[in-house]
Order: structure tokens, then C-alpha cells, then sequence
């Protein structure tokens, strides 16, 4: 019994002196991480450039990792994406000595404003903010060689040129350039990551596909001053389904509906009449609701092709029917009847007269021509619809955009 309370009373003293050590070698980091962060900004001039003295450039490494692309506009030209905006360079100001076997050490958001950071901008950006929910978001690392890494969370809507001639088969390639505001490229030289873009994986837009991402220089002379930028384009593969859904279908339809009338009686002039005026107007209203969405461009888009064509058929339906009744009144056989009751003296002078007159109808030959104009409308009519759809779809859907 003895000897157990004694391993017990060793095991304690042990555990005790090593918790000791534990807490005092962290207690000891963060009095060294206090000092040197201190130290690191007690001489420091953020309005000064790193490499000031020897005139080299502070070269910037950019990279863009995409949260999201929330919304593209074609009435606006421009999409909305969020993403981290990281950057990486050099300042030889905050070189230190390793104090753990991080290598290297988080500086808390609040420094930034202590610190030089590169002036750089989102050239076509519209409006943009940084993320302060629930603190700045904000993640700030400075390496033992002096190495400063920064990643901010930006929310933006940035400009993106389309070329709408083939919507709503289109693709498009939208872009982000970033680039320096204030210092030129002998000052401040901006460049690519390795791995310049990524993307969170299965990254999708309720509206389009997206497609490979290529990155590209930029640079800018402005005043005979070269400027460096960087910059990427997106393609975006429009999702077409909504529109098959919404658009192509049911005007497909209204267009079918409008070859009622050729199977309707010749005779059956206001059902004629009104399912004609309907599907037009209806063509109308779909042909301007299909568009309202657009911007105003001057060339011819591939919805306005489709919507112009259906509201040519619906309405070469409804004059179909008009030839038809003209046909049937204009060839009609007009039959006279003339009845005269005469009463004659013996001088041969008329002492009376009576006329009446007698319309027919259409005769059978005037009623088989409109017939006849009717049975080659439905022929002729789907037909003509058909080689339009042959040739409307593949040259749409294989156009090259660029």
C-alpha cells in the first residue's frame, strides 16, 4: 500500500512540472510574438513602399479564388461574383527570426492599416465591397523572410461586355483585370500566381455553365506611364433549358394552334376570324415579354429571329383565311332569275312590269377551290415550319461568337 501511494505521489509531482513547463513555454511565445509584433511596426512607414531606397519594383503576386457567381445581367452587361482576393509580396522592413515551427506568423486585421499595402483595383468593376460579417474578413501572414500574405473576401459586380447574337444559345466570356492605380510598372509590378484562378469545386450558376478560365496581362500606359495588370477571362455557357421551357415551346405551340383554322369550315367565318386575332395577339405579347429582359442592342438576336418567324405564321394564317373567304364570294356564280309579267295592248305599248332578282351562293366550284386552298395549307404550312426549325437551330446553336 505504501508503494502505490508513493508511485501515485511521483506521477503527480511529474504531471505538475510538466504542465508547468507547458504553460510557461506558451506563456513565453506569446510575450515573444507581443515583442516582435511591436517591434516589427516601431520603425515602420506604411506610406512607403518596400524597396524604396534601391528603386527595384515590389513585385505583387495576385490570385483569385471564386466563392460564387451569384447573377449575370444582359440588360446591364455585367455578372456578380464573390471571391477571395489574395496577394502576395515582399518587405524587407518586417524580416524577423522564427520564434515557432509555424514559420510564420498571423497578424491580427486590425494591423492593416499599419501596414504598405499594394494599390491595386478591379478594373471593370461597377461596385464592390469588402465582408466585415461578423469581423473583417481578413487574413493577414508575414513569413520570417519578410513575405506578407493578404486574402480579403470581395463581393462585386463587374462589367462584362456580351455579344447577344446568338441568345439564348449564347456563350459568353466575361472578364476581371486587376490592376495598379498609383504606382507604375517600375514601382509596383503586378503578376499571376502559379495557379492564377481557382474555383470552389462544383462551382455552378443557376443561368449558365462555367466553363474554362484563362489568364492574361493587361498592361496599360497611361501619360506615356506603363502600368502593370492582370487579368482572366470566364466562359459562361448559357443554360438554354428555361428558354425551351418558357419560350420555344409554347410559341411552337400557338403557332401549331393557328393550322386549326385550316381544318375549320369555310362558312365557320367567326371562329376563324377569332382564333386567328388570338394567336396573334398572342405572339405579340410573348414577343414583347421574351425581350423586355434585353438591352436595346442595334443587330438581330437569334429570340428575335424565332419570334418574328411565329408571328409571321400566325399571321400568314389568319390572311390564309381571308384569301379563302374571297376565293369562295369572288368566284361565286352569281344566278339571276328575271321574272316579267308583260301586259301588252293591241298598240304594243308596255302597260306593266315586274323584275326580281335571285342570289345564289357560292357554287360548288368556288367552295372546292377555298376547300382546296385549306387542304394545302396544312401541308404547306408545317412543312415550311419544319425546314425553318433545320435551319434555324444548327446555325444558332454551332455559331461562333467570337
Amino acid at each position: 500500500m505504501e508503494t502505490i501511494r508513493n508511485r501515485f505521489i511521483t506521477v503527480f509531482v511529474l504531471w505538475s512540472i510538466c504542465t508547468s513547463v507547458v504553460g510557461n513555454s506558451h506563456e513565453n511565445i506569446s510575450l515573444q510574438l507581443q515583442s516582435l509584433t511591436k517591434s516589427l511596426f516601431q520603425n515602420y512607414d506604411p506610406t512607403i513602399r518596400p524597396f524604396y531606397t534601391n528603386g527595384g519594383p515590389v513585385v505583387d503576386k495576385v490570385q483569385i479564388f471564386i466563392l460564387s457567381i451569384d447573377s449575370v445581367s444582359e440588360a446591364n452587361m455585367d455578372y456578380k461574383m464573390s471571391m477571395f482576393f489574395r496577394q502576395t509580396w515582399n518587405d524587407s522592413r518586417l524580416m524577423y527570426t522564427a520564434i515557432d515551427d509555424k514559420g510564420y506568423i498571423e497578424m491580427d486585421t486590425r494591423h492593416l492599416s499599419s501596414l504598405w499595402i499594394p494599390d491595386l483595383y478591379i478594373r471593370n468593376e461597377k461596385v464592390a465591397n469588402f465582408h466585415h460579417v461578423t469581423v473583417p474578413n481578413s487574413l493577414i501572414y508575414i513569413y520570417p523572410d519578410g513575405t506578407v500574405y493578404l486574402s480579403r473576401r470581395i463581393t462585386g459586380t463587374f462589367s462584362c461586355f456580351m455579344k447577344l447574337h446568338t441568345y439564348p444559345l449564347d456563350e459568353q466570356i466575361c472578364r476581371l483585370e486587376v490592376e495598379s492605380y498609383g504606382h507604375s510598372a517600375d514601382f509596383l509590378y503586378v503578376k499571376w500566381h502559379d495557379i492564377p484562378v481557382k474555383r470552389v469545386e462544383g462551382l455552378v450558376s443557376p443561368q449558365f455553365e462555367i466553363g474554362e478560365v484563362t489568364s492574361y496581362t493587361c498592361d496599360e500606359v497611361y501619360n506615356d506611364i506603363l502600368y502593370s495588370c492582370v487579368g482572366f477571362n470566364i466562359k459562361l455557357s448559357r443554360n438554354y433549358g428555361y428558354y425551351l421551357i418558357q419560350v420555344y415551346i409554347p410559341t411552337s405551340l400557338i403557332v401549331m394552334l393557328s393550322w386549326v383554322s385550316f381544318w375549320l369550315n369555310i362558312d365557320a367565318v367567326p371562329a376563324r376570324i377569332s382564333l386567328g386575332l388570338l394567336t396573334v395577339l398572342t405572339m405579340t405579347t410573348m414577343s414583347s415579354s421574351a425581350r423586355s429582359e434585353l438591352p436595346r442592342v442595334s443587330y438581330i438576336k437569334a429570340i428575335d429571329v424565332w419570334m418574328a418567324i411565329c408571328l409571321l405564321f400566325v399571321f400568314a394564317a389568319l390572311i390564309q383565311f381571308a384569301h379563302v373567304n374571297v376565293l369562295a364570294r369572288v368566284e361565286r356564280r352569281r344566278r339571276e332569275t328575271i321574272v316579267e309579267f308583260k301586259k301588252t295592248d293591241e298598240n304594243g305599248s308596255k302597260n306593266g312590269e315586274f323584275n326580281t332578282k335571285e342570289r345564289a351562293g357560292p357554287s360548288a366550284e368556288a367552295r372546292e377551290k377555298a376547300r382546296t386552298a385549306d387542304r394545302v395549307a396544312r401541308v404547306a404550312f408545317p412543312l415550311t415550319f419544319l425546314v425553318f426549325n433545320l435551319a434555324y437551330w444548327p446555325a444558332y446553336v454551332m455559331w461562333d461568337n467570337k
